[in-house]
């Protein structure tokens, strides 16, 4: 893969951390000022937990996506340390994916008492789409554990 590819691709990683950085940092100085109605506390602030809790997660899984480029870079792609990296990526998608799992029902008591069925819906793609990013990093680890296996068995043939 080209630097300018890799290079782009890093890029792409700092710009989708930068503004969930921004948001969690001034979310919560807005949320310590601003305080949430009391009809609403009981089912807002677990939701708000659920989110920032997933934060932590989420910033791993963009690191592990920074070194596996690094690793792209140093023509080390086809190492252990790659499919670490995915695997790293696949736990923390998961667990992103639980967070959201557990704040559901809270999500679903927020739409019931504000009579707004679409924020259920809204719930659930944190929950799809990091399903989405495990089972592709599962495929991408099995492929490229497969591709350093047979590279193993054919370094021994020869």
């Amino acid at each position: 893969m080209k630097l300018e590819t890799t290079l782009f691709l890093k890029l792409a990683v700092i710009l989708i951390g930068l503004p969930v950085l921004a948001l969690s940092l001034f979310g919560v100085t807005w949320l310590i000022n601003n305080p949430a109605s009391p009809e609403y506390d009981q089912l807002l602030y677990p939701v708000l937990i659920g989110i920032y809790v997933s934060i932590f997660p989420f910033f791993v899984a963009l690191y592990q996506t920074f070194r596996l480029l690094n690793y792209i870079d140093k023509k080390q792609a086809f190492s252990e340390w790659s499919v670490k990296s995915l695997n790293n990526i696949k736990l923390c998608a998961m667990i992103i994916s639980g967070i959201y799992v557990v704040v559901l029902p809270f999500i679903f008591g927020l739409a019931e008492l504000d009579d707004a069925p679409g924020l259920i819906l809204v719930g659930m793609i944190p929950i799809f789409a990091s399903l989405i990013i495990a089972v592709f990093a599962a495929v991408l680890q099995r492929l490229l554990q497969e591709a350093i296996d047979l590279k193993k068995e054919n370094d021994l043939i020869v």
